[in-house]
């Protein structure tokens, strides 16, 4: 018998390329899957395309709604053992800067929202079952560039919480890791100009979420690994000349 058979899973932000990978290969390690997001059409069309109807659950959930954060985590038709907070926005750097409804999107989906739900569901002791906490966040994250500083902030800041979480619940034997993600190939970066050889699949990335061990900070790919080296011992002088 799979020792996952009796486990479950809830993603937030279920709807994303890397989150709908995750969703299938939880369910080929034998969990059983809650993906919670705002746009349930699009998940039902992907749940039904891969035949996965019977492994998932789907549910509504709306990041920046804070006030329904509590209804929605009593109503769960099961306390998790493992939860992965991958609901996220980006505008570029120019349009954040020029309208304030950008960047506060941003805020609320990659930084508040995830505080106010990790929250609820991290203090409720009551449940024995949780035993992990991952957190989707980014390079960007890492140190401020003047190309992506304000959707930056808002990564470091979340990246900040999982950090403390972490030391929050390790009396409770309860597990926080951070994945910080270089480029993806994913909707939320479509019309942005990457470098070809950066980019990785929502697949690859996803292997990282499902196999994530005891590391806090998990970085998937070797380049990405060594740019991430690189940016948190690179002096301020040359990081200023970075796009």
């Amino acid at each position: 018998m799979n020792k996952n058979t009796n486990k479950t899973v809830l993603i937030l932000g279920a709807n994303s390329d890397v989150a709908k990978q995750a969703v299938k290969q939880y369910i080929e390690k034998g969990f059983s899957v809650m993906a919670a997001s705002r746009n349930t059409n699009s998940l039902e069309r992907f749940i039904s395309e891969n035949n996965l109807n019977s492994k998932v659950k789907i549910l509504y959930f709306d990041s920046v709604d804070f006030d329904s954060h509590k209804k929605f985590y009593d109503e769960l038709p099961a306390k998790p053992h493992i939860v992965v907070y991958a609901a996220g926005f980006l505008v570029d750097n120019e349009r954040a800067l020029a309208n304030f409804k950008g960047t506060q999107q941003m805020m609320m989906v990659n930084y508040i929202g995830a505080v106010s739900i990790l929250n609820i569901i991290a203090m409720d002791k009551s449940n024995k079952n949780l035993e992990r906490i991952i957190g989707l966040s980014s390079l960007s994250g890492v140190r401020g560039r003047k190309s992506n500083f304000v959707y930056g902030s808002t990564k470091a800041a979340f990246t900040t919480y999982l950090a403390g979480l972490r030391q929050e619940l390790k009396q409770r034997n309860i597990t926080v890791n951070a994945l910080v993600i270089g480029y993806i190939d994913t909707k939320i970066n479509q019309g942005l100009e990457l470098n070809k050889n950066l980019i990785m699949q929502p697949d690859y990335v996803a292997k990282f979420i499902v196999n994530a061990g005891n590391s806090f900070t998990i970085v998937p790919d070797f380049k990405w690994k060594i740019i991430y080296l690189i940016l948190k011992v690179l002096p301020e002088s040359l990081v200023a000349k970075l796009p």
